[in-house]
């Protein structure tokens, strides 16, 4: 049995931290999106007498990623036959292109592209294991739903698939070449008060409704929006370089996706987006052009 997958990176369109629960693990309010960006995995499994799982990665980030047990693929692998009380050879192959630290998801995709090619050959349901992929990291049970865009509640694993229009723009992303580390974001953030919350999190429907109904990018800047920048844009000035300057040569709102590195901004046009791409050649960052991810 062999199955290859497109594993797409995300962007976070909004995100708000809410609370913070006794485990020191935040709950956020965000607004999932998948783009067209993302690893090509390739799965091979035999049922066998003794598990045994090896790894290959390749692509312009193999030096970045250990082919190890520790790695979030591999460790998918042994948790999705654990589950279900299962032996097998599982044979991985990554191809990576997703920037690591990113903010991207890239590996958490990765994990979930894992699951779902195991369900698919043993005959599971990947959404069966949304609990279980929650331990392996808070974004990995977004990779297992099929749907573009996704509403994440608690640490980001509450899930609710949002329906979207056909007219979606097109996204820049830029990657300033740094990683960022997320533990340490989290560590420097303090709660915003409820008044702050209520106000952002009306923010928030309003975009999901901009989403389902509204293709053009105009309508959606004003409603992007990032909790985490403040605790990162004023300490990594290589992510608040590359965001100033997305937002000069846009002209749209520019964001941060998740905890960092990568900066983002919409562009009503694939043409324009290619355009914006091409002025920042030559620059000290890594900038693509990228559609919103539909599944088939």
């Amino acid at each position: 049995m062999k199955i290859t997958r497109f594993c797409p990176a995300k962007v976070n369109l909004f995100l708000e931290v809410v609370g913070k629960r006794p485990n020191g693990y935040h709950e956020l309010s965000t607004l999932f999106a998948k783009i067209s960006l993302g690893d090509t995995l390739t799965v091979e499994a035999t049922p066998a007498a003794k598990t045994e799982i090896s790894l290959k990665i390749t692509g312009p980030r193999v030096k970045f990623i250990p082919a190890s047990p520790n790695n979030l693929v591999w460790r998918a692998a042994q948790q999705f036959l654990d589950y279900y009380g299962l032996q097998a050879q599982i044979d991985l192959t990554l191809d990576k292109q997703v920037p690591i630290g990113a903010g991207l998801g890239g590996g958490s995709s990765d994990a979930a592209g894992v699951l779902r090619a195991l369900c698919e050959m043993f005959h599971k349901n990947s959404l069966d294991l949304v609990e279980t992929a929650a331990r392996l990291g808070a974004d990995v049970p977004l990779f297992l739903y099929p749907d573009t865009f996704l509403k994440g509640e608690g640490i980001g694993e509450l899930l609710t698939p949002i329906p979207c229009t056909s007219n979606l723009p097109y996204v820049v992303l830029v990657y300033p070449n740094t990683g960022v580390s997320t533990k340490d974001v989290f560590a420097r953030m303090h709660l915003p008060t409820q008044e702050e919350r209520l106000t952002n999190l009306s923010k928030l429907d309003k975009l999901i409704d901009v989403v389902r109904n509204v293709g053009s990018a105009t309508d959606w800047g004003p409603l992007l929006f990032n909790r985490l920048e403040e605790y990162v844009l004023p300490f990594v000035p290589a992510v608040k370089q590359a965001l100033e300057r997305l937002a000069q040569l846009s002209k749209q709102t520019s964001r941060m996706s998740g905890s960092g590195s990568t900066v983002f901004a919409l562009a009503p046009t694939k043409e324009r987006a290619d355009q914006i791409v091409s002025s920042l050649s030559g620059s000290n960052v890594s900038a693509f052009s990228v559609s919103f991810y539909r599944e088939n």
